[in-house]
């Protein structure tokens, strides 16, 4: 049954704990975050403008709608990258209604994208002109609900940033039809899923835009289909298993207990079965989710929150296998993984949650972008000889509109209400919000930081509620000894890894002082990591750190072994945008005892090798000067 549409930042879905506020009521303006949002509207959204141009994936829907007559270029789901690219320019346009090179750029993208859809609702430019025979054959390989599943969360935006729903009525025409196309046999409809996740999540968005119930069915329907005879990701007769595990098909979701296969696949799924759970509060979605989340964080995620150990497939690995040379750690892993914690925190209300979105967004997915914008990694790895740079565009361009999306939502990620009128602080970013309260009227709130530099957070009530509001503060796990201060009285010792309730009768004026202490800590890894076996990783506050060998006179930064000495911290104000640094003490390894060859009888002996000052960096910014070796992990003395 239909009901009228809403605005989807304003919903709360039955079985979360929590509430998303919408992006337009965060305005961040700190020295971290608030400059890549800016070169993210005004470099990174036109220069893709124009790669979708150039490449042909716009011209796609022109010939599409019979506008130009050419052959379809690039690859079969080059719309997927069209359709992103519009969902970033439509958070920015949330921030900024008034951006005229924004409002033009997403009017092109509208117009053709509806004058290329059929009048069935069907849309899907390669298979638009001389492929209709075989739409909805292939859905194992062919992208054609991962594809919609893009444009669906696009016009979900859109309609949330403009409420115009000119592209959301494409995305119900598109939806209506894959509705009315797939589902038991029993119902005239074809049986089936996609192999590539993404429709899940998407229905499910669509669903929260405008209550129309079909939508959470269908997400019911897709996600049922899974590890059956029927979801058409199998084989017949199977070539391995692995062709299940793949795409997540092995068994049914809610049997499923480890993370598997394709890493970004197996994000988008999770995200969507947590949408599904948040609306329907089925019990074995959770506990599926729960586990699979358990089995990835403790045993198949890099340090710095990367996700996907093998190169083939894109895929997870095994438990603890975590090479770091050969790291896929896909930038849109990383992204899937933020928007799959973000879903589970809603849910949850745990600081866990929240802490693992953190490490993603500044490490894992922070490093696929260069410091100004214009060029990506699509893989992450943690070890480097210096051939890995970033690129403008890639063939397979799935990362760079993912990065664009993610920047321009970012502000939606900071702040959650409840229906008890409490307010949670999740991230820490100098800025200003305007939050609303189950029991009326709103919470105004100005924080002060230099974050992700420094653990001092000040809070100041800026208008007061009508009714009484709790403030809930995340201190991460690392923050042992945090504190927190009302109105200067005495400051109280708070729990890491948990939320620090803050009850007051606030009054204009009041502040909260949030102290969260950043010492070094020198991260030692599970012996059955073999690359970390050994090794030490630097990491303060929410951030990773690696070695860059222009920061050590030429030598190749992965024979440096690290003393046990102190280690130190140096702001660097014009050092990449601005980093704060470690300072420690080494030795280069000295492998002259292997000259003549490549294995010993017996051991080296000799010297610690030379003495070295030893700089890391954050693992975000590598790459972004001259080439040269870089590792996360570190030998120890």
């Amino acid at each position: 049954m239909a009901r009228q549409l809403t605005n989807p930042s304003t919903q709360i879905r039955r079985y979360n704990r929590l509430r998303p506020v919408s992006a337009r009521s965060v305005q961040i303006q700190d020295a971290f975050w608030s400059p890549r949002i800016a070169i993210n509207r005004s470099v990174t959204l036109p220069s893709q403008f124009q790669q979708c141009e150039e490449t042909g994936r716009v011209d796609n829907f022109r010939r599409a709608s019979g506008k130009k007559e050419i052959p379809f270029e690039g690859i079969f789901f080059n719309d997927s990258d069209v359709y992103k690219l519009l969902e970033a320019m439509a958070f920015a346009l949330g921030q900024h209604p008034d951006d005229e090179a924004l409002i033009r750029m997403a009017d092109v993208l509208i117009t053709e994208i509806a004058d290329a859809q059929d009048a069935n609702g069907y849309l899907n430019t390669y298979f638009s002109v001389n492929r209709v025979g075989e739409r909805w054959t292939n859905l194992k390989d062919m992208h054609e609900l991962y594809c919609a599943g893009h444009l669906i969360q696009a016009a979900a935006a859109h309609f949330d940033a403009t409420e115009s729903t000119r592209l959301l009525d494409v995305a119900k025409r598109l939806a209506d039809h894959i509705c009315e196309t797939f589902g038991p046999v029993s119902e005239g409809k074809r049986e089936g899923a996609c192999g590539h996740e993404e429709i899940e999540l998407a229905l499910a968005a669509l669903y929260k835009a405008t209550g129309n119930d079909r939508y959470l069915n269908q997400v019911e329907y897709f996600l049922g289909a899974r590890g059956q005879e029927v979801s058409a990701l199998y084989t017949t007769p199977p070539t391995r298993d692995f062709d299940r595990r793949y795409f997540q098909d092995q068994v049914p979701f809610r049997d499923l207990t480890e993370v598997v296969g394709h890493s970004v696949r197996q994000m988008y799924l999770d995200s969507g079965a947590a949408d599904l759970y948040a609306e329907t509060g089925d019990a074995s979605l959770l506990a599926a989710l729960e586990a699979q989340w358990r089995n990835m964080t403790e045993r198949r995620m890099y340090v710095t929150g990367g996700l996907g150990a093998r190169w083939e497939g894109e895929a997870f690995g095994a438990d603890w296998e975590l090479p770091s040379d050969r790291a896929y750690a896909e930038t849109c892993a990383a992204i899937g993984g933020v928007m799959w914690n973000w879903r589970m925190l809603q849910i949850a209300g745990d600081a866990k949650y929240a802490d693992q979105m953190e490490l993603q967004l500044y490490n894992a997915m922070l490093a696929g972008l260069s410091l100004d914008g214009a060029s990506y990694f699509y893989q992450n790895p943690l070890s480097n000889d210096g051939s890995h740079r970033r690129q403008p565009w890639f063939g397979c361009a799935c990362c760079p509109p993912n990065i664009a999306r993610l920047l321009a939502s970012l502000s939606g990620y900071f702040y959650s209400v409840d229906d008890s009128n409490g307010v949670w602080a999740h991230l820490y970013a100098a800025g200003s919000a305007e939050l609303p309260l189950q029991g009326g009227g709103s919470i105004a709130l100005k924080q002060e930081t230099i974050y992700p530099w420094d653990g001092d957070i000040r809070f100041t009530v800026e208008n007061t509620p009508h009714a009484g509001a709790t403030l809930h503060l995340r201190i991460p796990e690392w923050a042992q000894g945090a504190t927190v201060q009302v109105n200067g009285e005495a400051p109280r010792s708070v729990e890491a890894g948990a939320y620090a309730a803050v009850d007051h009768p606030w009054t204009t004026g009041d502040t909260v002082r949030l102290t969260l202490p950043m010492p070094v800590r020198a991260l030692t890894a599970d012996p059955r990591i073999a690359d970390a076996y050994g090794k030490t990783a630097l990491a303060r506050g929410p951030l990773v750190y690696c070695l860059e060998q222009i920061d050590h006179d030429g030598v190749d930064v992965r024979d440096i072994v690290l003393s046990d000495d102190a280690i130190g911290i140096d702001f660097q104000k014009e050092l990449l945008g601005g980093v704060t640094v470690l300072r420690a003490a080494g030795n280069v390894l000295d492998r002259s005892a292997w000259a003549a060859g490549a294995y010993l009888d017996r051991a080296p002996g000799g010297s610690p090798g030379q003495a070295i000052a030893v700089t890391a960096v954050p693992y975000y910014a590598w790459a972004n000067r001259e080439a040269g070796s870089m590792t996360v992990w570190v030998r120890k003395g």
